[in-house]
């Protein structure tokens, strides 16, 4: 069926569909709604929830809840600061230590928060959501943290004051209650605050339009505003770097999830920084970092889409247009981050899906050298600075390395002193003797060769009757890389299926992704959005041509964007598949504007609401291609759908209503499932974790196997 085919819809739409029977579905919270929630859970559990799955999911949750994981750290002044859950500590403990003790195999750490004991004492299912420090005057010790909680693992979240030294909450502190919130610190006794103020005070995609400048002791509310941004935009930020000597205050205007404005705090004025939308700008000490998404007309010069260049920030704020391009990308190679520490600037690269890491120096021109750290030929490496603010680290960078066969190692080095020390690395979650990693490409309807890799064992029959499971995203720019699951080895590479063959695992790199750089994101973005879904096809029906497998035996998974690709999957092209997971995912895009976040993507579909927008999205919007997928006779693969009610940022009625429409159609082998909370996520601690995971595993491989 062509990807187009759906019935097109005039007019914009409203705040309910009077043509959608499962309208009822998006009440989130509405008896009708819940009590078919719980029936659709209970049909779920009774068919899923035998031995075999009881022991995967325990099986999982060994894996999750491990206590010879890495505990990974982020240091600050004296101390280094670790989150973490385990069996003991489901909702987990903030915690921190010295160098001394970290580099041990058995760290002391003081406990910062146990959010456990915090929950059960105020009867709130807090789960943890990140921590931001006042940075101390010079030589002094960290003293105050802001506390992020979510009162059910959604985006939404409460701010506290935290005193580090007498490890509790600042009594009458600074305070939000639960919202999409951004706050930074300025200075112990202020803080630029962007939260819902009331009336007007938030953009159409539900974030924050205005940021206020609050000082102790002051309401929010009465606060003066500093910054706003239209409410058609995403959102408003500002954020403050205390590095001494190169304090800046920083407000940026999100316009949309690839566009954004900054402007840098001078004299009490905001001066801009005038560069395009598209160009991306970061800040470091006197540096600014430009990233351009498209091709970059700077004066005399064209700086290509996906390049990385720098300029002194008070020039280039004084009208000079003197920028130093460090990065270049080719066809081949796109960059995927950059940090700095004190005196160099962090590349991490990926050539064909592969990492590498580049270091730039300033005070050689910006001279770019490869940081050799070994590994194999398909891994997947980051690298940040330890504490480019402390005399002592100012040069020390982590490197955290990992491939699909490979667990993660931790290591730690100096720029210049040679190659980085391994610190710590996480044991085998599963024996991955003959097993082996290989990259193919597929060639997709328009000729794009489209990588993927394949896991699985050495000697593999290709005789078409191997379990096969398809990852894909394909959107937003994320990359999906090599890297190592303990899950994924369990759950699938080392079962055994009827026949007696192992599960073969297929990690999928399609366009609308940023593994080639921006080009690969736009080749997708919008009209184009088929692309991503043509791609994953190609490499379907490449697995089936090259004897790896039969529809039969082959599943696909996605969640969130990956969502909306199985579901395009499940509507367009169920002849390829023979199981289906589908989590958290968007499915209605007809009404995706008008559900939770999804304002702030139409940057990456298009607007349902601007008619001949409606006109492409009506070609890859699953809800509508399912009429004429059912009107064709279409036989559809087994399909789970899974999300969370707690899931503020796609929501839970997609799924809901996408299975009730099947259902109602009486479509075979259709079944959900949905969390109570855990967010966007589908999960808010291990255990909720490791019953998704198993739920999501254990259907896709009985479905197959």
């Amino acid at each position: 069926m062509d990807s187009t085919s759906a019935a097109p819809l005039t007019g914009p739409i409203t705040d309910s569909d009077p043509d959608d029977n499962f309208s009822w579905l998006e009440d989130i919270h509405g008896a009708a709604a819940v009590d078919w929630v719980r029936k659709r859970n209970a049909a779920t559990e009774d068919m899923l929830h035998d031995e075999a799955y009881r022991s995967l999911e325990s099986s999982v949750l060994s894996v999750l809840d491990a206590q010879d994981r890495i505990p990974m750290a982020t240091k600050r002044g004296r101390y280094y600061y670790n989150f973490w859950r385990d069996a003991s500590h489901p909702k987990g403990l903030w915690r921190r230590t010295t160098w001394q003790s970290y580099a041990g195999e058995d760290p002391d750490w003081q406990i910062l928060l146990d959010v456990d004991a915090l929950a059960a004492a105020e009867g709130t299912d807090w789960v943890f959501a990140g921590a931001a420090l006042l940075r101390p005057p010079e030589g002094g010790d960290y003293l105050r943290a802001l506390l992020r909680l979510s009162p059910d693992g959604g985006d939404a979240v409460a701010v506290r004051e935290f005193d580090l030294q007498a490890a509790r909450f600042v009594p009458d502190g600074f305070s939000l209650p639960a919202g999409k919130s951004q706050v930074s610190w300025d200075g112990p006794d202020a803080w630029y605050v962007a939260t819902d103020f009331g009336p007007d005070s938030l953009t159409r995609s539900g974030y924050a339009r205005t940021v206020r400048r609050v000082r102790r002791g002051m309401d929010p509310g009465q606060a003066p505003e500093v910054f706003a941004v239209e409410a058609s935009h995403v959102m408003a930020q500002v954020s403050v770097d205390q590095t001494p000597g190169y304090r800046h205050v920083t407000a940026t205007d999100v316009v949309d999830f690839f566009n954004t404005s900054t402007s840098i705090l001078r004299e009490g004025q905001w001066v801009p920084v005038e560069v395009p939308t598209h160009v991306r700008v970061g800040l470091h000490r006197q540096w600014l970092m430009f990233s351009p998404q498209q091709e970059w007309e700077l004066g005399a010069r064209t700086l290509p889409s996906g390049c990385l260049a720098v300029a002194d920030l008070d020039a280039f704020l004084s009208g000079e247009r003197t920028v130093t391009v460090v990065f270049t990308p080719d066809a081949d190679t796109s960059l995927q981050s950059s940090s700095f520490t004190a005196d160099h600037l962090l590349l991490t690269v990926l050539h064909h899906v592969s990492s590498r890491i580049l270091v730039a120096d300033p005070a050689d021109g910006w001279q770019v050298r490869r940081l050799e750290v070994g590994g194999e030929e398909h891994q997947d490496l980051s690298i940040g600075p330890v504490d480019d603010e402390d005399p002592e680290t100012a040069n020390d960078f982590w490197l955290v390395s990992t491939g699909f066969l490979s667990p993660a190692t931790l290591s730690r080095g100096t720029i210049g002193a040679g190659a980085p020390q391994p610190i710590k690395s996480s044991p085998a979650r599963f024996d991955a003797t003959g097993l082996e990693v290989q990259q193919h490409f597929a060639t997709s309807n328009d000729g794009t060769a489209v990588p993927y890799f394949q896991v699985g064992p050495k000697d593999l029959l290709l005789d078409g009757a191997n379990p096969v499971l398809m990852n894909g995203y394909g959107g937003f720019e994320t990359s999906l890389t090599p890297s190592y699951s303990g899950v994924v080895g369990r759950a699938w590479l080392r079962r055994e299926s009827t026949s007696g063959r192992d599960g073969v695992y297929v990690l999928t790199n399609i366009r609308g992704g940023g593994e080639y750089g921006p080009a690969w994101h736009r080749a997708a973005l919008r009209e184009n959005r088929p692309r991503a879904y043509e791609d994953f096809a190609a490499i379907a029906g490449d697995l089936v041509h090259r004897g790896v497998t039969r529809p039969e035996h082959l599943a696909a998974t996605g969640r969130s964007n990956g969502g909306l690709l199985v579901g395009n999957m499940l509507t367009v092209y169920p002849e390829l598949f023979g199981a289906i997971s589908c989590g958290v995912p968007l499915l209605d895009m007809r009404r995706y504007t008008r559900l939770s976040a999804g304002h702030s993507w139409i940057a990456e579909y298009g607007d349902p609401d601007v008619a001949k927008d409606w006109e492409f999205i009506a070609g890859f919007s699953p809800y509508h291609l399912l009429d004429a997928a059912l009107a064709a006779g279409k036989t559809f693969p087994a399909t789970l759908f899974w999300s969370a009610t707690s899931d503020d940022r796609v929501g839970p009625v997609q799924a809901r209503k996408m299975a009730a429409k099947m259902l109602d159609a009486q479509v075979p082998g259709i079944w959900y499932r949905e969390s109570l909370e855990g967010g966007h996520a589908g999960a808010s601690d291990n255990r909720q974790s490791a019953q998704m995971l198993a739920t999501s595993y254990e259907f896709l491989w009985r479905a197959v196997s």
